[in-house]
């Protein structure tokens, strides 16, 4: 028996009991002190009416002072009986008619993937499967987000996770995959509910704690994610002048639990994809990409460009490079070399090149460990004293910061899971520094821009990083590789624009994608003008946001 119907039995027990005893009472003082007895069902009678405000005539007036004052006491507890009966009946009833009927399965839906349960990261899952028109169903048990969601346009069924019953009315047994991302203790009984529900189909699971990753696994997992370690790979990558995605070995993507930016996809030798940022101080800031002659003084093709956060590709000629923009390029490792000396900061070029690590949780530790391997020099700061911390204190206390020698560094890598602090720990930087370069974590996407806004060079969000890591892992059949933000680079064949020109099939314009090479016949060419023409059984590669490549595989396929 639910709370509602708990209350109404308990109200209408006492409005009886209440009823009955002031029958008796009235029907005695009509006795004892009117002198006017009469059957008691007419007390019954005139207790009633009285509680229901429909009369009080049939024994007015009274005489007596004891009736008259027991009439009024009647009266009073009557108003006070209607008055509780609103959070009882009233409200209710209205909350229910006016509440959204929210659904609990779904029809006629297959090869989908069932999310259990709806979290930023599962928010920004959704949005890379709408790009590639892949189905999905939310399992939602809290009912507020549910209806939340339901009105935003979400498929959603609204249920427990860990319910064979729910999973059933989700059509788990028609689904691609199924996404545990609740807790980490509460992944563990959804996958071991789906195992139930429907044996084969695909489990991936993500955990906050990697060392509970075992215990995922022995529930039957497939795949378990460990996001935050993702994130300080990613965060790791930026370190470097530029990041790079050799394009010249066999297929690896992040569905292997590496960073995307450690992703390789077969095109052909001496041909590369790279991130690389414009740092405070270089020449380059302040000029419009016509300016500043990057293609002509590096060779390199522009694919897109990164501005405090916000993607833009293809860049307009009139683009304006500011500090910590990260351009998106395609070319050889010398052509990437000249744009890397353009690039690079030319107010402090003394600089030591130690790297400040700000928080020493899994993200920092991650960072650390990477950055190690690759024989770079670096200072952790932490407020709790354990293995690896070189310098305790607040994180957002100048002297701490003074103490760990931000005077001599490159990079500041804040790690720190709470976004405020990294807001103000970024100004405090910023103002002890204004040149050094400022990467970031954040847990929330909403705080990606506030935190760019306090003056980070590059902030990455870890619902970004792991709706797009559980993507990578759901669309295995897709040859994709994730740059970390909203661009993909893809390898897709294009039978409707064959014998048509890039020009003709103007690409760019329509889709807002790039080609950057085209194999053909085991070859890969990657000089691929607005003349190239396509042919049939061309492969070709495009780099562009998730939006944008979706356009082009629908219109060349």
């Amino acid at each position: 028996m639910d709370t509602w119907q708990r209350r109404t039995v308990s109200y209408l027990a006492t409005l009886a009991a209440v009823i009955l005893g002031f029958s008796v009472a009235y029907d005695y003082g009509m006795s004892a002190f009117e002198n006017r007895p009469q059957p008691f069902h007419h007390s019954l009678q005139v207790v009633v009416e009285t509680f229901t405000t429909t009369g009080y005539g049939s024994n007015a007036p009274w005489e007596s002072v004891e009736m008259t004052a027991f009439v009024v006491l009647m009266d009073l507890t009557g108003v006070l009986l209607i008055f509780m009966a609103l959070p009882v009946f009233i409200v209710p009833l209205f909350e229910e008619a006016l509440s959204t009927t929210l659904p609990t399965r779904v029809e006629d839906v297959e090869d989908h993937v069932v999310i259990c349960t709806f979290s930023p990261r599962a928010e920004a899952l959704v949005a890379e499967l709408e790009s590639w028109g892949v189905e999905y169903v939310v399992v939602e048990p809290d009912r507020e987000r549910a209806t939340d969601l339901y009105e935003s346009g979400y498929r959603v069924v609204h249920g427990d996770p860990q319910s064979v019953e729910t999973l059933l009315n989700a059509n788990v047994e028609e689904a691609s995959a199924l996404v545990a991302d609740a807790s980490d203790e509460v992944d563990v009984g959804i996958v071991l509910t789906a195992r139930e529900a429907a044996e084969d189909v695909r489990v991936v699971s993500v955990v906050e704690d990697p060392e509970l990753g075992a215990y995922h696994e022995l529930a039957g997992v497939d795949e378990v994610l460990s996001p935050r370690e993702l994130l300080g790979e990613s965060l790791a990558a930026k370190v470097t002048t530029s990041v790079t995605a050799e394009l010249d070995g066999n297929l690896r993507d992040s569905r292997d639990g590496r960073s995307p930016s450690d992703a390789t996809v077969e095109i052909g030798e001496e041909f590369e994809v790279a991130e690389i940022p414009v740092q405070r101080g270089s020449d380059l800031v302040g000029q419009t990409l016509a300016e500043s002659g990057i293609r002509e003084r590096a060779g390199v093709n522009v694919v897109g460009a990164w501005v405090r956060g916000e993607f833009d590709t293809p860049p307009s000629p009139d683009f304006e490079l500011a500090a910590g923009t990260i351009l998106l390029v395609t070319g050889n490792p010398a052509q990437l070399d000249r744009l890397t000396h353009l690039t690079r900061s030319q107010v402090r070029p003394s600089r030591s090149g130690t790297v400040l690590i700000v928080g020493f949780g899994e993200v920092g530790s991650t960072v650390a460990g990477e950055l190690a391997a690759a024989d770079m020099s670096y200072t952790t700061i932490d407020i709790e004293d354990k293995p690896g911390v070189d310098v305790i204190g607040d994180a957002t206390d100048p002297e701490t910061l003074r103490e760990a020698g931000i005077d001599d560094a490159r990079t500041v890598v804040l790690t720190l899971a709470d976004d405020t602090l990294t807001g103000f720990g970024t100004l405090v930087v910023r103002n002890l520094d204004p040149d050094v370069e400022v990467l970031a974590r954040a847990e929330e996407t909403e705080s990606v821009q506030k935190i760019y806004r306090a003056g980070a060079d590059y902030v990455l969000a870890l619902a970004t990083v792991s709706g797009r890591m559980l993507a990578s892992t759901i669309l295995e059949d897709e040859d994709v590789m994730s740059m970390n933000k909203q661009v993909e680079i893809v390898r897709t064949s294009a039978p409707k624009l064959a014998g048509q020109t890039l020009a003709e099939a103007n690409v760019r314009a329509r889709t807002g994608v790039t080609v950057v090479a085209v194999e053909r016949n085991g070859e890969v060419v990657t000089s691929v003008g607005p003349e190239f023409r396509l042919q049939h059984g061309d492969d070709v590669i495009v780099a562009g946001t998730d939006e944008g490549v979706h356009r082009f595989t629908t219109l060349a396929n």
